[in-house]
C-alpha cells in the first residue's frame, strides 16, 4: 500500500499543488502534470452533469475514482470546489479517511494563513511537512 503522490485542483482547473511521494511511477514533466490536471478537472465536471437523479440538498460528485494497471487516483471534491486527487497503489483501503486528514491540514496550513491568495499555487511549508508527516507514517505502514 503506496501513496505515490498529491495533485490540488482550484475549482478553475488550475494544479496548485504537486507532490510526488514515491518512485514507483515514472516521474512526469511539468507540463505533462499540469495537462492531466486539467483533463481530470474536466472529466470531473462531465461526469457531475452526467450524473442520473440528483437528491436535492446533496451536492453532486462527479468522477470519484479511477485506475490503471496497479494504481489508482482518488478524488476528493470539497465543498468550495476544490479538488485533492491522490495517486496510490492497488488495492488501498482507507483513502477516504486519509483525504480527510489531507483536507484538514490544507485547511489548517493554507485557508488560514493570511498570506495565502486562493486559486493561487500553495507555498506552505507548514502544509508540506505535515503532509509529508502523513503520508510518510501511511506509506511506511
Amino acid at each position: 500500500m503506496t501513496i505515490h503522490g498529491l495533485w490540488v485542483i482550484s475549482k478553475a482547473g488550475g494544479l496548485v499543488f504537486s507532490r510526488s511521494y514515491s518512485d514507483t511511477l515514472p516521474p512526469q514533466p511539468v507540463n505533462t502534470i499540469l495537462t492531466l490536471a486539467g483533463i481530470l478537472h474536466g472529466i470531473h465536471a462531465i461526469t457531475a452533469k452526467l450524473t442520473p437523479a440528483q437528491i436535492p440538498g446533496v451536492p453532486v460528485g462527479g468522477l470519484e475514482s479511477f485506475e490503471a494497471e496497479g494504481w489508482g487516483g482518488k478524488v476528493f471534491l470539497t465543498p468550495t470546489g476544490t479538488k485533492f486527487v491522490l495517486l496510490h497503489s492497488l488495492p488501498q483501503a482507507g483513502l477516504d479517511e486519509l483525504l480527510r486528514r489531507v483536507y484538514e491540514i490544507y485547511s489548517d496550513a493554507v485557508m488560514k494563513n493570511p498570506f495565502h491568495t486562493p486559486e493561487m499555487p500553495i507555498n506552505s511549508s507548514l502544509f508540506e511537512s505535515k503532509l509529508q508527516t502523513l503520508i510518510g507514517g501511511v506509506n511506511a505502514a
